[in-house]
């Protein structure tokens, strides 16, 4: 009995300390961008209402034109399909609003497939590889930077982190925290599945 009460013990341990190093690993991720010129600019979707960007899409949409204006990538990539409920994917009104945003119709892709990141990562790899692009300065919350990265590197992109700046998420403590926590266990089971 005492030893199996040691096992169990010595499993929880690992269990916590590969938990706390995954959340370690989220949060360092987000905080360390890697701007640098690439092929292209991935944006992964977030909400939309009515045609218009919810304030996490827009701070994202913001980011990803600023690196496009500065001449970091010369071309957008939108991801992001249709929610319950919608007419629009993400990555139209993307569209939408980089369009009004002084960027034009020609340097832009957009995937309105997917629905979950791991296949918004994998439409728009098998859109860049259908164009000979390899690298991509991916733009999403910080929380969400290290899982993206190892999804893209699943899918065959060379990805750079480029988390938005100070967005609505990272405002927010508890809402951050409640990602950062999600994403430290969506992390190991993507290290485990793969991109599946």
């Amino acid at each position: 009995m005492k030893r199996v009460l040691a096992l169990v013990s010595g499993a929880l341990l690992t269990a916590l300390v590969l938990w706390l190093a995954s959340i370690g690993l989220v949060l360092l991720a987000g905080s360390r961008p890697q701007l640098r010129p690439a092929d292209a600019i991935l944006v992964l979707g977030a909400a939309q209402y009515n045609g218009r960007p919810s304030p996490v899409l827009r701070a994202r949409l913001d980011h990803a034109l600023d690196l496009y204006h500065r001449g970091l990538a010369p071309r957008l990539i939108f991801t992001g399909g249709v929610g319950a409920g919608d007419t629009l994917s993400e990555g139209q009104v993307a569209r939408s609003y980089a369009l009004d945003h002084d960027v034009p119709d020609s340097v832009i892709q957009i995937d309105s497939v997917g629905v979950t990141s791991a296949e918004s990562v994998e439409e728009a790899a098998r859109l860049m590889r259908s164009r000979g692009w390899s690298t991509a300065l991916i733009v999403s919350d910080s929380y969400h930077m290290l899982r993206l990265e190892l999804l893209a590197r699943f899918s065959g992109i060379r990805a750079y982190r480029a988390p938005t700046p100070s967005g609505p998420i990272d405002r927010d403590r508890r809402i951050r925290r409640h990602y950062v926590l999600r994403e430290s266990l969506l992390f190991p089971a993507s290290v485990i599945l793969g991109a599946r």
